[in-house]
């Protein structure tokens, strides 16, 4: 589950920067973003290590990966070195890996709950950590415009439209199997705080956060994220528990 989550949250952070326009933003936020992506990429490969002593693709993405990842806190170390092919290229590469970890699959409901589970999670948490990276941008730079901050925003409560869209669609099928009273308490309990944390809570935040930022409280803005962060890793890890038991992505 560690290795899961850590190359979620690399990919997400990755492909949340395709989001935004580069040009408005200080290069630091694109560097952060690399260093963290590398970090949580050696923290993944750490996990299976087992997986990763024999060569295979698998093996292979991992390595490119970290290239990439560090070839991208370089270029953005550099003043606007980075280029969007980087950006796109490092994020196929750990959406490749990503798409590999877990099981083969073979039915066409199989391969909707493993992959659509796997990248709308990382685009939830991966979006909710730039957007919150993205606001300390402001603290350093306050006179940039909001726009790059609005429309990780924006982007944050599409990502969370696809999650609650697939969500519900587990929802239906798993109850038409086992209806909603004949559930387990702890079961029933689980599935209450994963819908609460991790779904409304961040969109009732992220409302919050994109009214701040439209008056120009980047500051509050940012703190209201730091809130969206914590509690959608909360929803995530509790959907990844209930993914384990139910078989579906509540």
């Amino acid at each position: 589950m560690v290795a899961t989550v850590c190359l979620r949250l690399a990919f997400g952070m990755i492909a949340a920067i395709l989001v935004v326009d580069p040009g408005p933003i200080p290069p630091r936020f694109f560097r952060i973003q690399y260093l963290a992506s590398l970090g949580l990429l050696a923290v993944a490969a750490f996990f299976l290590f087992e997986q990763l002593v024999q060569p295979g693709l698998l093996l292979l993405l991992f390595m490119l990966a970290g290239v990439l990842c560090l070839v991208g806190s370089i270029a953005w170390h550099i003043e606007n070195a980075g280029s969007r092919t980087l950006d796109v290229a490092t994020a196929v590469a750990l959406g490749v890996a990503l798409a590999m970890l877990g099981p083969i699959t073979s039915t066409l409901t199989e391969k909707i709950i493993r992959y659509g589970d796997q990248f709308l999670s990382a685009a939830v948490i991966g979006t909710s950590v730039a957007a919150m990276l993205l606001g300390h941008s402001y603290l350093i730079s306050p006179a940039m415009t909001i726009v790059p901050l609005q429309r990780m925003l924006i982007g944050l409560w599409v990502t969370l439209a696809l999650r609650v869209t697939l969500a519900c669609w587990g929802l239906w099928f798993w109850t038409a199997e086992h209806p909603i009273g004949n559930l387990e308490t702890e079961t029933l309990l689980w599935l209450i705080a994963r819908w609460v944390l991790g779904i409304l809570a961040p969109l009732v935040l992220g409302w919050m956060a994109w009214e701040t930022a439209r008056i120009r409280s980047t500051q509050s803005a940012t703190g209201i994220l730091y809130v969206v962060v914590v509690v959608t890793f909360l929803g995530e890890l509790t959907s990844l528990l209930l993914l384990e038991k139910t078989g579906y992505p509540l």
